[in-house]
């Protein structure tokens, strides 16, 4: 595809113009939004500008090594909102059962990127023990558990390989869902294809914002949120502000 836009048929029905592109990334992760702030002690509070989205909050935070566990709780909670004190217990257990498949993706993949791997990766028919069934037990896991928040889980493997675990929310999986194809191994089938279709335009847009050191899978998540959750334009707004 032409490599001056982007052809993402899950974020809408038009191709997506590089700059436009671009701006909406810098909006996400440089925009300031203003909050009007007084503090307990304070009779009056004061206007301060503050991250519009969670870049500094998720994709900043360094990133931990060994088994998952409370810091992988801590960084998802920096994306998706503080889980009260059950939930918070609920995800701790479950991240003991979700490591071993996390680690069997890993090892599957061999270090390539999600999308490096062959198509037979995301398909039902070369099943069973691929990335694509892999990922799908581990939503599967997540969303089976009681207490337990999928996005958070998510959130958390993410954070560990960007490159790798898609980062979904039920706003993005719906986006997703129309266009899966039969034998399909589920949504990251979607995302796998059209990662593949538009490979010089992500190539292109991660090399022009790498110093936000963002993978090409989550400048296509970044993408498809905001599209979903309405916010693309203010956040191409912002991105050409900044």
């Amino acid at each position: 595809m032409d490599d001056a836009e982007l052809v993402i048929p899950s974020v809408g029905p038009d191709p997506i113009p590089f700059d436009t592109a671009r701006a909406a990334v810098l909006g996400y992760a440089r925009g300031r939004r203003p909050l009007h702030f007084r503090a307990p002690n304070a009779r009056t509070g004061r206007w301060v500008e503050i991250p519009a989205f969670g870049y500094e909050r998720f994709d900043c935070r360094p990133r931990s090594d060994g088994p998952l566990g409370e810091p992988d709780i801590l960084t998802a909670e920096g994306l998706h909102g503080r889980l009260d004190p059950g939930p918070w217990a609920a995800m701790k257990a479950v991240l003991e059962d979700v490591g071993p498949l996390a680690d069997a993706a890993t090892e599957r993949s061999a270090g390539r990127a999600l999308q490096d791997l062959p198509d037979d990766e995301f398909s039902v028919l070369a099943e069973p023990g691929t990335v694509g069934a892999t990922l799908r037990q581990i939503w599967q896991l997540a969303s089976d558990t009681p207490d337990v928040s999928p996005k958070h889980v998510a959130a958390a493997l993410h954070h560990r390989r960007p490159d790798l675990f898609p980062l979904l929310v039920r706003t993005t999986r719906w986006q997703l869902l129309p266009h899966v194809r039969e034998g399909d191994s589920g949504p990251e089938a979607v995302i796998h294809r059209e990662l593949r279709a538009n490979a010089g335009a992500f190539a292109a847009l991660e090399s022009a914002v790498s110093p936000l050191a963002l993978t090409a899978l989550r400048l296509h998540d970044v993408l498809l949120w905001l599209s979903a959750s309405l916010r693309l334009t203010h956040a191409v707004e912002l991105g050409r502000a900044v």
